[in-house]
């Protein structure tokens, strides 16, 4: 288990580039953002959250909703992508993802804010998780999606994912992309977190 300090987390943040040439900070979540991060998705349509969640959820159960907000816990972890409006910051899209370290694999989830969604969060938000998981050193990342989800589905195609057969459920088809093993991450700011787990790892054998 990699557990990060909550002085730490601020040194990962990453900054994710939009078409239009705007910039959101992607950091994250700590605590602190429990009640925030629970308004965004009370906020997002019923729709959205039937797609991100895979079924009926009106906002993240407490259980849950504690386990976003601690980075690292059983190796998963939760970033918000934020903006800056009127000065003050705004959730504008969410993702988790969790490593699976035996099998080399990410899995993750995305949503991103209803009032936000054309405007290349989605794509960039999938390539910075490619980043994090090969910082993390897999070699697969993958997600679940509702086969009727078809702008997630054109959106994984068009960054490189395959659509493959999601076992135990029907409703559901995998998106997944394998990568070759990262030699150097190109997410400078996963560095340090991809050496305290080597670390950790190290130390848990010894």
């Amino acid at each position: 288990m990699t557990t990060l300090r909550l002085d730490d987390l601020r040194q990962h943040a990453d900054t994710l580039h939009l078409r239009s040439g705007q910039r959101l900070t992607l950091r994250f979540v700590e605590p602190r953002d429990a009640d925030t991060l629970q308004a965004y998705v009370r906020g997002l349509s019923i729709s959205s959250r039937y797609r991100r969640f895979l079924g009926a959820a009106s906002e993240l159960p407490a259980s849950l909703l504690a386990h976003f907000t601690h980075a690292g816990e059983d190796d998963r972890f939760s970033v918000i992508a934020t903006a800056s409006i009127d000065g003050v910051e705004r959730i504008v899209a969410e993702a988790r993802y969790a490593l699976n370290a035996d099998q080399a694999s990410v899995e993750f989830g995305v949503s991103v804010d209803d009032h936000w969604q054309g405007h290349g969060i989605g794509a960039a938000l999938l390539k910075n998780l490619e980043c994090r998981a090969a910082a993390l050193g897999a070699t697969r990342l993958f997600g679940d999606t509702l086969r009727s989800n078809e702008v997630m589905i054109a959106l994984a195609r068009k960054a490189g994912f395959a659509l493959v057969h999601s076992p135990g459920d029907w409703r559901l088809v995998r998106l997944e992309k394998q990568f070759a093993p990262a030699q150097d991450s190109p997410c400078a700011s996963w560095r340090l977190v991809a050496a305290s787990q080597r670390i950790a790892q190290q130390a848990a054998r010894s």
